[in-house]
């Protein structure tokens, strides 16, 4: 199991590095939301993967920290705000510009 999610925090840190590294605004955009959902994935991951135990019981047993999904879904709340904002100052710049592109100089030209 947790090799599993090791594997997929690692696929979505490496395809939200490459879309941020992009030319296009919408690229970029996506990345970042990759890079928040790796983020939220592995907060999750470090507090311990139990399967079917509840965050607090009064049984013993394993259970799993409430402390990192509490941050999960603080980090969730911001991400959709960030994301909101990086969406709505794309819309802008690409009204004002004509174009998504991010890599144009001051001439409109490759900077």
């Amino acid at each position: 199991m947790e090799g599993l999610v090791a594997v997929a925090i690692g696929v979505l840190v490496a395809a939200g590095v490459y879309l941020a590294l992009r030319p296009r605004l919408f690229s970029v955009l996506l990345g970042i939301t990759l890079l928040s959902y790796a983020v939220n994935l592995f907060l999750l991951a470090a507090g311990g993967l139990v399967v079917d135990a509840a965050p607090l019981t009064d049984r013993p047993g394993p259970y799993p920290d409430p402390l990192p999904q509490a941050l999960v879904l603080t980090a969730i709340v911001i991400s959709f705000g960030m994301t909101a904002l990086v969406i709505v100052l794309t819309l802008r710049a690409m009204s004002e510009r004509g174009h998504d592109r991010v890599d144009d100089g001051p001439d409109g030209g490759p900077a």
